[in-house]
């Protein structure tokens, strides 16, 4: 659900204890975002890219006359959505997500890994895990989600 309410440009910000889903969380994101697996922690990368182009610009409500018949069009649909027929010029595309693992690194360090050139393509999407470490680069806007540890099978997730 959260996927299908993703604009290009935006940076999901995943924060809390080790093991309390952050991971499970972001691969779930790309799945639904329709990036192909296999899902990779980026924990020994730093960063993962995913390039995918998918359209991310559904109407509003109403039916689906002469929308796309494209599988991630047909499963978004589902959920209600219209989508443009492909004559219909999409808006916004996401050319690349990233998946950043911020548990090793600091702000400093990840300047000369290229965020500044992720930051300035709007068409991206950035997931980071540990957020946090690097909140003091993380531009106003991002997604905050705080996940918490409550049992073998139980969490508590916090956007704002």
């Amino acid at each position: 659900m959260l996927a299908a309410e993703i604009k290009s440009g935006r940076i999901i910000c995943l924060e809390g204890n080790l093991g309390s889903g952050k991971t499970t969380f972001a691969q779930g994101l790309l799945r639904e975002l329709g990036i192909k697996g296999p899902y990779t922690s980026p924990t020994f990368l730093i960063i993962k890219n995913y390039q995918k182009k998918i359209p991310i610009s559904p109407a509003k409500s109403g039916s689906r006359q002469g929308g796309d018949k494209s599988p991630a069009c047909q499963s978004l649909a589902l959920a209600g959505r219209q989508f443009p027929n492909k004559s219909q010029k999409i808006k916004s595309k996401i050319q690349n997500v990233y998946h950043v693992d911020a548990y090793r690194i600091k702000a400093k360090d990840i300047l000369n890994l290229g965020w500044k050139e992720m930051l300035a393509e709007k068409n991206n999407i950035i997931i980071i895990e540990w957020a946090d470490r690097i909140k003091k680069i993380i531009p106003r806007g991002a997604i905050w989600i705080k996940f918490k540890w409550l049992g073998q099978n139980k969490r508590k997730i916090t956007f704002k």
